[in-house]
Parts: C-alpha cells; structure tokens; sequence
C-alpha cells in the first residue's frame, strides 16, 4: 500500500496541514536534547529525515521504514541521510548507537510493544524518544478509529501510550499536545520519553 502511495505524500498541503506541526515540535525536543544520532522510524519519503539533517547539528540522521517505494523517492532525495531498509519491531542496528528515534505519523502502523522494545535497545543511555501520533481521547475513540482501520492499525490513548513506553523502561518527561487540522476531533499528542535503564 505505501509504495502505491508515496507519490502523494509530498504534497505540501499534506505536510503542512497534516505532519509539520509535530515535526516543528519534535525538532525543538532534538535540539533541546542536543541529538546528534537520530534515527526516523516509518521515515516515508524522507522528508522529516533530510529536514533533521539540515536543520540540527547531528553527525548522523538515519530513516528507516519498511516501504522499497518509500525509501526509492527518500534515496532521491538525500544523500547526506542513510536511509535503512527495515522493519520497527527488528531494527537492523546494533544496541545502542543513537541518541534519538523519532517516530511520527507511523506508529500506529507498527506492533507497538515491539517497536518500542527496539526503540529501547537502539537507544544509548539518557536517549529520548519522540512519538508523535493521534492519541485518542478515550478508549471508545482509540476502538472506533482501530474499526475504521479494520484493526490493522492501532491508536493509544495518552496515557495508554504512557504506559507502554514506561514498561518498555523509558521516562516520560512530557506529552506535547500538537496544534493541527482536525486536533480538537483527532488530538495528536508528541510523547517525548527517556531511557532511563
């Protein structure tokens, strides 16, 4: 399915409305964080990946997603990011050799504890994770929003996202709420959690 529709993911509507706010966002927690090995989870077209390189001062910034046909148009894109061909739940990565993983816009798509097991083990100690997705209110809207899915995604609520990074041994240190289209009906949340074990 991604590779049919990488084309369309560029579009600057679609960014605009739909991934930059929580971008904006997961950039200041970089920069704050001083991340200088980052790696995007679910990277698309690479355009969030090439953007970290550009505008943060990291020796290293690597997108990996699952999707050849993503990955053809983020090769295209940048040759100063190594883009990995990869799944979430087995980063093809050794232990601890970044800083920072940034998952936005994609998470929903993965096996959550999975992913963040490996989000774990690819961290170094005192790294931050950045989760941005659409954290329904409740859990009546997370079961709606996984039905219109067909269940082959899912949606936590906030604190249900809480709580799967913090088994997973992470901290969280804050839940950004993220301003975007559509935010009151469908709230993006920017979980920036630590390893902190």
């Amino acid at each position: 399915m991604f590779d049919r529709v990488a084309n369309v993911y560029d579009s600057a509507p679609l960014q605009r409305l739909v991934y930059r706010p929580a971008q904006d966002l997961a950039i200041k927690e970089l920069r704050a964080y001083g991340a200088t090995r980052v790696l995007d989870v679910g990277c698309g077209t690479g355009l969030f990946a090439a953007r970290m390189r550009a505008e943060l001062d990291a020796e290293l910034v690597c997108g990996c997603d699952l999707s050849p046909g993503m990955l053809a148009h983020a090769t295209a894109r940048s040759a100063r990011v190594e883009w990995i061909l990869g799944d979430s739940g087995c980063l093809p990565l050794a232990d601890g050799v970044v800083d920072a993983v940034v998952c936005t816009e994609a998470f929903h798509w993965f096996d959550q504890p999975r992913a963040v097991a490996e989000f774990h083990r690819v961290l170094s100690d005192g790294g931050v994770l950045l989760v941005a997705m659409i954290n329904p209110r409740t859990e009546v809207g997370s079961r709606l929003l996984r039905a219109q899915a067909r269940k082959t995604a899912r949606w936590p609520t906030r604190s249900d996202m809480r709580r799967l990074t913090e088994n997973a041994g992470f901290t969280v240190r804050r839940q950004h709420r993220v301003n975007r289209i559509l935010g009151r009906t469908l709230p993006t949340v920017l979980t920036v959690a630590e390893r902190t074990d």
